[in-house]
């Protein structure tokens, strides 16, 4: 079940994913923002799929300014984004993991929210709540056999947001490393968690 904001990107990504998986793909428009969105989005998926057996919470904004200058509807885009999301989606997803017998969720954090730097302020700690709100539910339920982690990247070459240095991108993480670091994760057998993964670029870029 793909999920975004936008339906039109929503469907775009379905008929490309439906050319290998046929009828195993389905898509939702929504805003994590809206725990009504979510609670029909993550039911559909269960209905529609056969069940849930992994959650990937990716949503997320990046609204960057010196504290004195981020306007209140920046900062709560931010947290609501990047933290109330993952809360929504992870609080619907837990009956239906539980169900099924235990799966995953898996929360793409930052290093910002371990590594703060300036004119971040509202993201650094959006990502730095996300972390430990990962880590208090990861014990919650893990005796339910529901493995929860969170993602750490460092810079990924995406357009998410433009600080950059010198314009040079090639440095970055690419969007497949972190799906690779993601994939592996889920590989990984049942008696092990590791629960909190970070990722940065092994040459970061001068500046």
């Amino acid at each position: 079940m793909v999920t975004g904001r936008d339906r039109t990107d929503v469907d775009a990504v379905v008929r490309e994913l439906a050319t290998e998986f046929g009828d195993r793909v389905a898509g939702s428009a929504l805003d994590v923002r809206r725990s009504g969105d979510v609670d029909a989005a993550v039911a559909a998926a269960a209905a529609q799929l056969g069940g849930l057996d992994v959650v990937i919470n990716n949503a997320g904004v990046g609204l960057y300014a010196n504290l004195e200058s981020v306007s209140d509807d920046d900062r709560a885009t931010t947290m609501e984004t990047n933290l109330s999301g993952p809360f929504h989606v992870m609080r619907a997803a837990i009956p239906r993991l539980r169900e099924a017998g235990g799966g995953w969720i898996i929360n793409i954090a930052s290093l910002a929210g371990a590594h703060p730097f300036a004119s971040g302020g509202a993201y650094c700690a959006s990502k730095a709540a996300l972390i430990a709100l990962t880590e208090s539910v990861m014990q919650e339920v893990r005796g339910d056999g529901i493995r929860v982690s969170v993602v750490l990247p460092g810079s990924v070459a995406t357009g998410f947001s433009n600080r950059t240095r010198g314009g040079d991108d090639s440095w970055k993480l690419s969007p497949e490393d972190v799906a690779e670091a993601v994939m592996s994760l889920l590989k990984h057998p049942a008696r092990s968690l590791p629960s909190r993964l970070e990722i940065r670029p092994s040459r970061p870029g001068k500046g």
